[in-house]
């Protein structure tokens, strides 16, 4: 028998993720950490279970292996492990021009960013929609309101994720549970140097992840909703909406062009 509901992390093993897991220990929410990295998975999940006196389950998976995400929620379901929070954050991105990199780095960019997030998110909702209770959170970007040329298909993945979580929200109100899609700006994270950004030129600097997860979990606390950190961002893409496309276009492509 189940003893208590955990809250799922996808990517926790570093910034944005281990932010997430962080703040949810300290909270005394019992927590499965899901990423690729054994060593750093259990050496945070002893610290947190150390620390904060919670149940802390590891799953060393990289969930854009195809057929991952179910057998994660196999292992979920094979350990008993009930998940009434679900953060679906790993995702990462490429800068460059879009013929002359690895088409499998891109395509594997698609598998985690959304193939990946889809199906955990299928695979873990039914028994949320069941007990009418339950919540999400799914980590979008900035990125997803405009194109970007030279991180086109990491923009695009970002624009799927924005576009399915709010319409997934306005289908789980009725039942009880609550989406969260979180839109953060360039933050402090390893995302630059993991996808070679080699060039980006972003107003007011990156954002402390910190910050990122603190909007998530107000966001969280009073019903989910789109929530995009930081006043300069949304000022930012407030302005965009009175400007041609073809300008917002020009003016990324002049921030992210190698």
């Amino acid at each position: 028998m189940v003893e208590r509901a955990h809250a799922l992390v996808t990517g926790a093993s570093s910034g944005i993720g281990e932010c997430f897991a962080r703040a949810l220990a300290a909270r005394g929410r019992s927590l499965v950490l899901v990423a690729r990295n054994e060593e750093k998975l259990k050496s945070l999940a002893a610290e947190l279970q150390q620390a904060n006196g919670i149940s802390v389950e590891t799953f060393p998976v990289d969930l854009s292996e195809p057929g991952a995400p179910p057998r994660l929620a196999q292992a979920l379901e094979a350990g008993g492990l009930e998940i009434d929070l679900l953060i679906n954050n790993a995702g990462f991105g490429a800068q460059g021009h879009f013929w002359e990199l690895s088409l499998e780095r891109q395509s594997e960019m698609i598998r985690l960013n959304i193939l990946a997030l889809v199906e955990l998110t299928h695979l873990l909702l039914g028994p949320m929609v069941r007990k009418r209770r339950g919540a999400i959170i799914n980590v979008s970007s900035t990125a997803s309101f405009q194109p970007m040329p030279y991180t086109g298909v990491y923009s695009a993945t970002k624009s799927f994720v924005t576009n399915f979580s709010e319409a997934l929200a306005a289908e789980l109100r009725v039942h009880g549970v609550t989406v969260v899609t979180l839109c953060p700006g360039g933050t402090k994270t390893d995302f630059f140097k993991a996808g070679n950004y080699v060039r980006h030129r972003l107003p007011g600097g990156l954002q402390d992840p910190r910050e990122v997860v603190e909007a998530g979990l107000k966001a969280l606390d009073r019903g989910g909703g789109l929530t995009i950190p930081r006043l300069l961002n949304n000022l930012g893409l407030f302005a965009q909406r009175f400007l041609p496309r073809s300008l917002v276009v020009k003016v990324t492509a002049g921030m992210f062009r190698p």
